[in-house]
């Protein structure tokens, strides 16, 4: 079996890493005033060079920055489009076990735009720092995520009475976003589209229904979303997207296979890869997966970022093995089903339980695909 030379790689990950305590303190002291924003870019800095040598030494082919700049995944890049402002909510985001995020949220207030973003800096210092032979990842939300958060609601009418204005200007503001990390030297991005995943949940959907959403029309609408933000990248940049069910201290929101979204997922959206969650049973079974066209890549995300247990090399290549009867091994990869910390809290296990994870998942690789 041949080894792959572009992303994604056999032995990959989703992008998010715990981060060190130091930094964790660092941010805190930033949020007191007791550091300036000068101080906290140079030790996240420093943490960042360390994390992408540690990457390399892992054995990995693509390096990420842990995400270490961010509090969480998603706000961080959407509130710094044009015409989208975050605000403290009555409450945060609510997980399964009782755990909640902290209470923020995102409303659109103006016509949205993309305008520049401060996240095109932090990939250039990640493309500058990363080790000869290793392909730096950006990873960015997906359009739908500032839709599914908090929909209609959310989004002022007199601002875009027209939903359909709305969903044109979000994929033309991610059209931008996707060249300009392009003309970045971006060659590997990921979007991170969880609102797929939790689009096969039935009790995600009735909430969507009570709220006055379609969840029968919503996948078309972000495939189109996701299609025109994507159009007119380079034939040489590969784009990913990253679906899970959830991914906070080592909670989750929804379940359900991907049997109801598979069809638009794999054969109407135009990315090159899918980082699938595949960690427990309320990802289903790998089924769907019979629909993944002979050119795409998909990610068998089977090692849990939710706890330390380490998987047995035997497990993940049986596993392998099993998702191979529906799509040809050479289109398989492994990874963790999600980033560590989506958030800067990070799941519940230790440092060195996460690159244990991570360089099992290389030694598997090897085992399978000799990569």
């Amino acid at each position: 079996m041949a080894s792959r030379t572009a992303p994604p790689f056999r032995a990959d990950h989703v992008g998010s890493l715990l981060r060190p305590a130091s930094l964790k303190e660092a941010r805190a002291r930033r949020e007191r005033g007791e550091i300036t924003p000068e101080d906290l870019r140079s030790l996240e800095d420093a943490a960042i060079e360390r994390l992408i040598a540690q990457q390399a030494a892992t054995g990995l082919r693509s390096a990420t920055d842990g995400e270490f700049r961010r509090a969480m995944w998603h706000f961080d890049f959407l509130e710094k489009l044009e015409g989208v402002e975050s605000f403290r909510s009555d409450h945060g985001i609510a997980f399964r076990g009782g755990m909640e995020t902290a209470p923020k949220g995102l409303r659109v207030t103006g016509k949205i735009r993309f305008d520049g973003h401060p996240m095109l800096d932090h990939f250039r210092f990640l493309r500058e720092h990363a080790a000869p032979g290793v392909t730096p990842k950006m990873t960015i939300p997906s359009p739908s995520v500032l839709h599914f958060r908090g929909g209609r609601q959310a989004i002022d009418p007199a601002i875009y009475p027209d939903m359909e204005e709305f969903y044109h200007d979000l994929a033309q503001a991610y059209r931008g976003a996707v060249q300009a990390f392009a003309e970045a030297g971006c060659r590997y991005l990921q979007l991170d589209e969880v609102n797929l995943a939790y689009l096969c949940d039935a009790e995600q959907r009735q909430r969507l229904a009570e709220r006055g959403d379609d969840p029968d029309r919503l996948p078309a609408i972000y495939a189109r979303m996701i299609n025109t933000a994507i159009a007119d990248r380079p034939a040489d940049m590969t784009i990913t997207m990253h679906l899970c069910r959830g991914n906070f201290r080592s909670s989750w929101i929804a379940q359900g296979g991907y049997e109801p979204v598979a069809e638009i997922l794999f054969q109407q959206i135009g990315v090159n890869g899918y980082f699938m969650e595949f960690d427990t049973e309320r990802a289903g079974g790998f089924e769907p997966l019979r629909l993944v066209p002979k050119n795409k890549q998909v990610v068998l995300g089977l090692v849990t970022s939710k706890s330390g247990a380490l998987e047995s090399a035997e497990e993940l290549e049986r596993r392998i093995h099993s998702a191979a009867r529906h799509v040809d091994l050479d289109q398989l990869c492994l990874s963790p089903q999600c980033g560590f910390a989506s958030t800067e809290e990070g799941n519940v296990l230790s440092e060195e339980e996460q690159w244990a994870k991570l360089r099992r998942i290389v030694e598997v690789a090897e085992r399978v695909w000799g990569a």
